[in-house]
Parts: structure tokens; C-alpha cells; sequence
């Protein structure tokens, strides 16, 4: 099963059974959620780290996309004019587009690994910030329990909107 729905119905069965003992206390469990997703697409801290990661890697990706180009242009000449060639040239020629699309490749494989690594470190930053709101609405209006990413919830308990809205506001 998914991490995500694991914690799920983890906390889905940690509700229910804290509704008998609370049922018992007279006091009701007081319930919220939280869409992680609309936090990442729709708050502006996700929205800046967004930003920065395409400022950041826009020249790496503008060289990835040139160099993906000369190796589409060298492969066209090779089959174009590859049956005319001197068999030398030829092969001198395809040891170049091997040797070239070899470095592309592994350069590619490091462009992903870099870009996959600075968005998640922009992101978790993100995330925390998020999480000491949530905290902080979860104390402000004695809530119990925040569920994150369910299948589906009641717009009543939904505290994203505030969420984003106070991230919005922070510096």
C-alpha cells in the first residue's frame, strides 16, 4: 500500500476509536485536513521555489537542449550521408556521435539527479513552513487531529485555504 494511504487509515482508525472514549467524556474529537497538494501548487513559497528552481537550472537545460540538437543533427548526417562516405570518415564519425551521445547521456542523468535534489530541498522547506501553520491553526482552534491527503473530506473540517492564506502572508 502507499505510505500515504497507510497514514490514512492509520489516523482514519485512530479517530474512531478515539470517538467511544470520547463519546463517554462528552466531548467530540475535533477533526481537520489539510491538502498538501493545493499547499505545493497554490502557496507562494511553492510558488518562489518554483520559480528559483526554473532561474536556476534554465541554463543547464538551454545547454542540455543544444547539445540534444548536435547529436539529432550528427545521427541525421550519419544516415544521410553515411552510404557515401569514406568507411574511415564513417567510423571516425560514428566514434564522435557514440562519444558524444555517451557524455549527453551522462550529463543528462546529472542535470536530473541535481534538479531532483534542489527541489526537494526547496520543497522541504516549503513543507516545513506549512506544517508549523498547520500547528499553529491546529492550536488556535483546539483541534485534535490533522489529516493530510484523504480521500475525501468535508469542506467543513478543510483548513488549507487558511493554510496557504498564512503561508501567503510570511516573508
Amino acid at each position: 500500500m502507499r505510505p500515504a494511504l497507510l497514514r490514512l487509515l492509520a489516523a482514519a482508525l485512530l479517530a474512531a476509536a478515539a470517538l467511544p472514549a470520547a463519546a463517554q467524556q462528552q466531548q467530540a474529537v475535533r477533526i481537520g485536513f489539510v491538502s498538501t497538494e493545493r499547499i505545493m501548487r497554490d502557496s507562494a513559497p511553492a510558488k518562489r521555489a518554483q520559480s528559483q528552481i526554473q532561474t536556476e537550472f534554465a541554463p543547464r537545460d538551454r545547454e542540455m537542449q543544444g547539445l540534444s540538437a548536435q547529436l539529432k543533427t550528427m545521427q541525421e548526417d550519419l544516415q544521410k550521408n553515411g552510404v557515401t562516405m569514406a568507411e574511415s570518415e564513417r567510423t571516425l564519425k560514428e566514434r564522435k556521435f557514440d562519444e558524444m551521445n555517451r557524455d549527453f547521456q551522462r550529463r543528462q542523468r546529472e542535470f536530473q539527479e541535481d534538479l531532483g535534489q534542489r527541489r526537494n530541498e526547496l520543497m522541504a522547506q516549503v513543507i516545513q513552513k506549512a506544517n508549523e501553520v498547520i500547528r499553529k491553526i491546529a492550536e488556535q482552534d483546539k483541534l485534535d487531529i490533522i489529516l493530510q491527503d484523504a480521500v475525501y473530506t468535508s469542506p467543513r473540517i478543510d483548513i488549507t485555504d487558511r493554510v496557504v492564506k498564512a503561508l501567503d502572508e510570511q516573508k
